[in-house]
């Protein structure tokens, strides 16, 4: 960082050396712009700068006036204040330069972006007793504060409103009112949002887009449609609000929609709405469209675009083309840890575990130091192919090598790969050992197994802790009822069958989709409404036919009691 204040760009040899060198030239800087270079320069090196040295700061700006420029005033008390626990004599000198009111803000908004909401509003509250009265930036940072961390802020939320509104800023002001809706929303308070967004006297596209933003957020997409009809002038932010909303609420299909009617409107696309696409043709398995849109992006201004590469990798992976995904990833000019562990992750989930251990390693010769979800790649790749000893060898390493703390994720990893192995009394000796409670996937793992192994009396065993955990869910009843048809146990199944009848659970029709010609068509079982319905069921007769002959034998039906 220091380098970068330099004059010629040289990193000094010392602190002292950097101090001296500041010193010598500081009679160069005649204009604005280059008194602005030198105050960031100062400010960055004042971090490790000793007290005398900082009392003799040459006089960049004249201390008794007003600042040189505008870029002066808004760089100063945001350094300076930065260091007033080390340095009491920097804030004091702005105090007699600038406006009171910019290094309050200045450490009120350190506090929010460090997350320390409650000491920021403590700041608010010392300015307040200092007379000095809070403007329109002061509100908009501590809105944003809340906004950003919204468990610490929630509590904060309505008396600040309140403040607002009795300085008079929340009608005129359309920024402090566009900050209100974004607090309300990412505190959970959409009506409270609502009513803040009515107010704002003037609405400009960033309050229309925030409030879009916030239905979506909350859950409430037919609030959000009618509110984009009304809109008067749709931009790429808007429609993006809405696409992502739809994915973020696995509303895939309508993203997809929304972006064919976004094309047809003219609005051009960006490459935040790129990838929410892209995560929508990931989660439907649209591989047809999503090399379409990669044939869009790579004409674009943003083919180079880290992110979106990213999204590229995990869309190709989970529709099954990992080929496509490596040539991206190979092709990259810079990659980030993200690109090696969706890359690692994909090799793993389509069975190529070669590739992704080989990658694995590879990653960290090239100067990567894997963390949590690079290790869960390299667990699950080992789970697949059934290497036991390695996989314990990765898991090891996490903890003894790279100092990381197995996650709830890599206690599962773990125990899949016994489970895989048949080893399911090491599975459960895992699940019993590990610091934190088994959810349903590290249970879910363990009954599977239980059902590949037939051992009925660990299934039981499982099935107990998995109803204290989820007793709606309808997969695991279904589960350990299979397994009592398949050893003959109809009794035992049909006691499981009972009990579901007797909690309410029903079991839900299992649904899939795949996708033709850019279409997507979902199939649920039993269900006939599709219009190739006779087509359909004759092809898949002629399939079971040819796969019993093959030696295929289906599951035991379980009878509905």
């Amino acid at each position: 960082m220091l380098s970068f204040g330099c004059e010629f760009g040289a990193r000094p040899n010392s602190q002292s050396e950097y101090f001296s060198n500041y010193k010598s030239t500081s009679s160069k800087f005649g204009s604005k712009n280059k008194t602005n270079k030198k105050i960031k320069s100062w400010a960055e090196m004042r971090f490790t700068a000793s007290t005398s040295q900082v009392q003799q700061a040459p006089p960049i700006l004249p201390w008794n006036s007003t600042p040189t420029s505008p870029l002066t005033q808004n760089v100063s008390p945001n350094t300076w204040v930065a260091s007033t626990a080390k340095h009491n004599i920097s804030l004091k000198q702005f105090h007699n330069q600038v406006d009171p009111i910019v290094p309050w803000t200045s450490a009120i908004a350190r506090h929010c972006k460090n997350g320390n909401i409650s000491h920021a509003f403590k700041e608010f509250t010392r300015m307040r007793f200092s007379d000095i009265h809070p403007n329109h930036i002061t509100f908009i940072t501590l809105l944003s504060g809340i906004a950003h961390y919204p468990s610490q802020g929630r509590l904060f939320a309505a008396p600040l409103h309140a403040y607002v509104c009795k300085m008079g800023l929340d009608r005129p002001n359309v920024k402090v009112g566009t900050a209100l809706v974004d607090m309300y929303s990412k505190c959970g308070f959409v009506d409270s949002a609502r009513l803040c967004f009515d107010d704002i006297s003037e609405k400009n596209s960033v309050s229309w887009n925030t409030m879009i933003d916030g239905y979506m957020r909350n859950g409430k997409v037919d609030h959000a449609l009618q509110l984009f009809d009304e809109m008067p002038v749709k931009d790429a932010i808007s429609w993006t609000a809405l696409i992502g909303g739809f994915v973020k609420k696995g509303l895939d299909e309508e993203a997809l929609e929304c972006f064919f009617e976004m094309q047809l409107s003219g609005v051009e696309s960006d490459y935040v709405t790129i990838i929410a696409v892209l995560s929508a043709c990931a989660n439907l398995g649209a591989l047809s469209l999503g090399l379409w849109i990669n044939r869009f992006v790579m004409g674009k201004y943003f083919r180079d675009n880290i992110r979106l590469c990213n999204t590229l990798l995990e869309m190709y992976s989970r529709c099954g083309r990992v080929d496509f995904a490596r040539e991206i990833f190979e092709k990259m000019p810079s990659r980030t840890l993200v690109s090696w562990n969706t890359m690692i992750g994909g090799f793993a989930m389509n069975g190529l575990v070669e590739e992704a251990l080989i990658l694995f390693d590879r990653m960290q010769r090239e100067g990567f130091k894997p963390d949590g979800v690079s290790f869960t790649g390299a667990l699950t790749a080992c789970s697949h192919a059934g290497l036991v000893d390695q996989g314990l060898e990765y898991f090891d390493g996490m903890q003894n090598v790279h100092n990381l703390s197995p996650r709830i994720e890599h206690y599962g990893c773990l125990v899949d790969l016994y489970s895989r192995a048949g080893r399911l009394e090491d599975a459960l000796s895992v699940i019993k050992n590990m610091p934190m409670k088994p959810n349903e996937v590290v249970l879910g793992s363990l009954l599977a197994a239980c059902r590949n192994c037939g051992d009925i009396n660990l299934a039981e065993v499982v099935m107990k802790f998995l109803v204290e955990l989820d007793p709606s869910s309808d997969s695991n009843y279904v589960m350990l009822a299979n397994m009592y048809a398949a050893v003959g146990s109809w009794e035992g199944a049909g006691k499981v069958r009972r009990n579901m009848r007797t909690r309410g659970i029903q079991k839900r029709p299992g649904i899939s989709s795949i996708e033709i010609e850019g279409g997507i068509h979902e199939f649920m079982a039993g269900d006939k409404s599709h219009s190739q319905t006779d087509s359909i069921y004759e092809i898949l007769e002629l399939l079971s036919y040819e796969l019993e002959n093959y030696g295929y034998i289906r599951e035991a039906a379980v009878p509905e009691l």
